[in-house]
């Protein structure tokens, strides 16, 4: 009579981080869905990107890279405002710091890098808000992403 002894591994689960969740893999791209504006503790609720954006800018989209320079591009969607732009409007970096769950990248509308505290991170949705303590006024905005 011969007897099988099996060995089994423990699976432990590896949570994503919010690094791996942002970037995927090797990259991966965000647009920037809705927005919300809130001036003194007053909000008109959440916007449309459209009500803000041109519709050849809506479609645009931020990448953000896994690599070790934390590569970030900002890249024109299918609608181009104007046939002879690139496909890459931008690069630059960005900056992840988990204490304090603080993203830093440019949103070209508001026109510079900002400390963006994450509201939200999942795989599919981002909500990302930006405190402007001199005017008690904070900008939020979404994205959702369709990579993995």
């Amino acid at each position: 009579m011969a007897l099988f002894a099996g060995c089994t591994a423990k699976l432990e689960p590896h949570p994503l981080t919010y690094t791996q969740i942002l970037t995927g893999t090797e990259k991966k791209a965000w647009r920037m869905v809705s927005y919300q504006i809130f001036d003194n503790g007053k909000t008109d609720g959440v916007q449309s990107v459209q009500t803000l954006l041109q519709p050849c800018e809506a479609d645009d989209q931020f990448v953000f890279y896994a690599n070790a320079e934390h590569k970030f591009e900002y890249t024109n969607g299918a609608t181009k405002c104007d046939p002879s732009e690139t496909d890459v409007i931008f690069e630059d970096s960005w900056t992840l710091i988990n204490g304090n769950a603080s993203l830093e990248f440019v949103i070209p509308v508001l026109g510079g890098k900002f400390p963006w505290t994450i509201k939200n991170l999942t795989e599919t949705s981002l909500t990302v808000e930006y405190y402007f303590p001199d005017i008690e006024a904070s900008y939020r905005f979404t994205f959702n992403s369709t990579t993995k």
